[in-house]
């Protein structure tokens, strides 16, 4: 449980593709921020999986954090996380072995339930309509588990399937979860959970409070594991991380009012927009979803979060409209919170 003093901080990287950028840019991006990151002690920096965008270029959070152990020598790296719907456990298992043989207790594999992608480009994944219409997560990671542990009932279609490695090359596992759904998984199969609080910030404390007050240890953990997901922009001032924020301000704003642009606008774009009735009640709705302000008010904003939902570690979703804005803001904050480097 979190004290004043022990918040952990980590990222989690959309690899946006700014204005202005192109998508090896945005690649080169991550080099910088990864190293930045762990020179600031930040603890975890973690890769979404998006599919079907020109704007994010996290397509594989595996290879991503290939590169960014690479390029570290202490920082945790790892996917928040592999959507498991679109994926074969067996491959999910090979490739997180693999990284953590590589780089041993570095190594962090977030689970996530939904596909997070279109019907056609769920079909272009699994190639199979079929499994497009099957809900079979449960059995799913089952299956990952049971690779992983090598501990398949003889009468298992895939007990005769002997992957390379051991027992000790498993990565640290969380539940990803905006729900309870990802919650019950996480105390079903004792492993650590994180809850998306930028998905649905009015569950965060109920549900992460739940997984302390339930958790039960296992072969994975000792005892709970939990961290908040949420949307951070600071700078030295609110007014000028009002100013940064606009952009994701905006973006989420459209995104509830039907829009899939995933697009950060600039931040002189974000201002003089006009916002339409709709987009105006969808940026009321949406405030929740962001801790914005100076930096000694996130992080005091973030302190009290971390007390309310009994997590000792916040991972921050990076919404920043550009490479300059998200390394000052995350420096302010490592200093802020004490962060040790």
């Amino acid at each position: 449980m979190n004290t004043a003093n022990s918040l952990k901080l980590s990222i989690l990287d959309f690899v946006h593709i700014y204005k202005g950028i192109d998508a090896r840019q945005s690649l080169q991006n991550i080099t910088e921020m990864v190293q930045f990151a762990e020179r600031w002690g930040y603890n975890r920096y973690w890769f979404t999986e998006h599919h079907n965008t020109t704007t994010l270029m996290g397509t594989s959070p595996d290879l991503l954090s290939l590169h960014a152990a690479a390029q570290t020598k202490r920082i945790r790296v790892g996917s928040g996380g592999i959507m498991l719907p679109n994926h074969s456990p067996l491959k999910v298992m090979e490739n997180f072995t693999l990284l953590e043989g590589l780089y041993p207790g570095r190594v962090d594999l977030g689970i996530g339930r939904a596909s997070g992608a279109d019907g056609r480009t769920m079909w272009a994944l699994l190639r199979s309509r079929e499994l497009m219409e099957v809900n079979d997560f449960p059995e799913q990671l089952d299956i990952l588990l049971s690779f992983f542990d090598r501990n398949f009932k003889d009468s298992h279609p895939f007990s005769h399937i002997n992957p390379p490695g051991d027992k000790s090359m498993v990565p640290d596992m969380f539940m990803l979860g905006s729900s309870e759904g990802g919650l019950h998984f996480a105390l079903e199969k004792g492993l650590g959970f994180v809850f998306a609080a930028h998905l649905a910030p009015q569950l965060a404390i109920p549900v992460l409070r739940a997984y302390r007050s339930n958790f039960k240890p296992s072969s994975y953990l000792n005892e709970p594991q939990s961290m908040l997901a949420t949307i951070v922009i600071t700078a030295e001032t609110e007014e000028e991380a009002k100013y940064i924020a606009g952009p994701a301000e905006l973006m989420w704003a459209q995104m509830s009012t039907g829009t899939r642009n995933l697009t950060l606008p600039t931040p002189d774009e974000a201002q003089n927009h006009i916002y339409t009735p709709q987009e105006e009640l969808a940026r009321e709705r949406n405030k929740e979803r962001f801790v914005i302000g100076s930096v000694s008010q996130v992080a005091e904003h973030l302190h009290q979060m971390a007390r309310a939902s009994l997590v000792d570690e916040i991972i921050i979703a990076d919404f920043y409209p550009n490479q300059e804005s998200r390394k000052k803001g995350h420096e302010l904050l490592a200093k802020e919170i004490g962060l040790t480097h």
